[in-house]
């Protein structure tokens, strides 16, 4: 069973978010991960969707993206992404 990975993001500081940006693919794509969405256009159809830009990443497995996510390799970048932005992130597993 998949593993996602899906953040909901308003970036606060743009100059220095593109550092994530650059980096965070690579490191995802080290545990198996695929980017489904990335940012786009989107429609609020139901409720409140807090903030601008919606990230969701498929991992080979549920254990994979928690791997990713609290891997070293990803700390330091995470870190970049909690300094520049307001987040809300989940791992869930899917199909």
């Amino acid at each position: 069973m998949a593993g996602y990975v899906i953040f909901n993001i308003k970036i606060t500081n743009p100059e220095n978010y593109k550092e994530y940006i650059e980096k965070v693919k690579p490191t995802a794509e080290k545990f198996g991960a695929e980017y489904v969405v990335r940012g786009g256009e989107f429609e609020l159809i139901e409720g409140n969707w807090e903030h601008p830009r919606t990230i969701v990443i498929k991992f080979p497995s549920y254990e994979k993206a928690q791997e990713w996510y609290n891997s070293e390799e990803y700390k330091p970048i995470k870190k970049i992404r909690l300094d520049n932005a307001i987040s809300n992130g989940i791992i869930i597993k899917g199909e």
